[in-house]
């Protein structure tokens, strides 16, 4: 739906084919669901639909992910048409001045907020506040949250957990997610007037850095030379990541439930379509240690994020 090279707002971890992947066939894959035929994504369309609107999409990287590859779809449409983007932490905006069309990310990996005590990074289950603020007003709000909340050591982003007033050096993920994960549904609930304003949760997006899940007898340790999706409509290890257990039974106890937009499946059959050694993060030794460097959880643009995007545009107007 667009060439990387006409779309500068990629980042350098996204952009496969800028940093040397040598295969392009996993760029050309199309979700298609049984009995039915999604709508062509049509940028204009959006434009038009969304005039004087704005999406935002609220979590990690991997809703990162998704807003880039939104604004490479909508871009190949009005190649011409003015346009202004705004980078900062955390809220990025592009704008669309010709249609008055503003599209977002606020990067908040968990959520919930974070504050610095003494030097130390705090991570507020009990408190959306800091972060909420900006969400307000908006008419289609995209959420994402997961990975990070199983991140250990270097790549952990807190120091201490608070949880109705205690301080925890560490505790069980997934309940730590839940607490987190009601806390934001609480504030959905109580501060978002769902007649003017669209939510949506995205599904945990999965990684493939195990490849016993998907072969017999792997001859990798990664994703790493992975070159062609999964054939069949299933996971062979029938992978259900439990985070997605503890997104469905917090979304289920909602006053006004959020639009799953499910993701989960039909990305799992795609360990063709992560970055793995091509992004622009790697050094040239990095690059030559695919068993410690390979990103497995990102995605290349164009790829399956387009999907995603291709899924919330069908679920936003048909």
């Amino acid at each position: 739906m667009y060439q990387s090279s006409n779309c500068p707002i990629i980042d350098p971890e996204f952009n496969c084919q800028m940093y040397g992947r040598p295969d392009s066939d996993y760029q050309q894959f199309q979700w298609r669901p049984n009995n039915c035929e999604l709508p062509r994504f049509d940028g204009l369309e959006f434009l038009l639909r969304m005039r004087g609107k704005t999406v935002m999409f609220v979590g990690d990287s991997l809703g990162r992910n998704q807003w880039e590859s939104l604004i490479c779809m909508i871009s190949a449409a009005v190649p011409y048409s003015p346009t202004q983007i705004i980078r900062r932490d955390p809220l990025s905006t592009f704008n669309y001045l010709e249609y008055g069309v503003s599209v977002s990310f606020y990067k908040a990996p968990y959520l919930v907020d974070i504050d610095a005590v003494q030097g130390k990074r705090i991570l507020k289950l009990n408190d959306i506040s800091g972060n909420s603020e900006a969400w307000k007003g908006v008419d289609v709000l995209s959420f994402n949250s997961g990975h990070w909340w199983i991140h250990r050591g270097g790549l952990q982003g807190w120091d201490y957990i608070e949880s109705d007033g205690s301080l925890y050096i560490d505790m069980d993920r997934s309940v730590a997610f839940e607490r987190g994960l009601r806390t934001w549904a609480r504030w959905v609930d109580t501060n978002i007037d769902r007649t003017k304003t669209t939510v949506v949760f995205q599904a945990i997006s999965p990684t493939h850095y195990n490849p016993s899940e998907w072969s017999a007898a792997p001859v990798t340790k990664n994703c790493y030379g992975e070159t062609m999706p999964i054939i069949g409509g299933s996971y062979p290890a029938g992978a259900y990541p439990d985070q997605m257990k503890v997104v469905e039974e917090v979304i289920k106890g909602m006053q006004s439930p959020p639009y799953l937009l499910d993701i989960t499946g039909l990305s799992e059959l795609r360990k063709d379509g992560h970055p793995s050694i091509y992004s622009g993060e790697l050094s040239p030794g990095q690059r030559a240690s695919p068993d410690r460097s390979a990103d497995c959880s990102h995605w290349c643009l164009p790829g399956l994020p387009d999907t995603w995007n291709q899924l919330l545009y069908t679920a936003l107007f048909y």
